[in-house]
């Protein structure tokens, strides 16, 4: 086990910032086309049904997708890590993986604490992947 290569923070960091880049391009401009420009004027939080299911179902469904049949989601894939079992270093369970998802809102919560663990933490755990006992490694190229 010594020979893992744990993924850091600003690795994981890139690959989020990968992820988001691609939902965007994605999600924008059918919002576009249902609400105009309109969309990103005022200050309401919630703009209709569409814009609940394309910025929050849409994602979730698509990154458990993802987590369930690659290990990883497409910024992972690019950067060649991958979401394992913490004790087998297998596939994850699906129950694993939703309270991995489910994780990310407390780890988000107390001022992104949670998520900044993994700079700190020996394997690179933020406390979603201590609660749902996995960790992201890097893949031998």
């Amino acid at each position: 086990m010594s020979d893992i290569r744990y993924a850091g923070f600003w690795i994981r960091t890139l690959a989020a910032i990968i992820d988001s880049i691609l939902i965007m391009v994605i999600i924008t401009p059918i919002l576009l086309a249902i609400y105009g420009d309109d969309y990103f004027k005022g200050s309401l939080l919630y703009k209709g049904t569409w814009d609940l299911l394309l910025n929050y179902l849409f994602p979730a469904i698509a990154i458990m997708v993802f987590w369930f049949y690659k290990s990883a989601t497409p910024g992972k894939m690019v950067l060649h890590l991958k979401i394992v079992d913490a004790k087998t270093l297998g596939k994850p369970s699906v129950k694993q993986l939703i309270i991995r998802y489910l994780g990310y809102y407390v780890s988000a919560l107390p001022f992104l604490m949670g998520i900044m663990w993994v700079g700190v933490d020996e394997r690179k755990q933020g406390w979603h992947d201590k609660l749902a006992g996995t960790l992201v490694i890097k893949e031998p190229s």
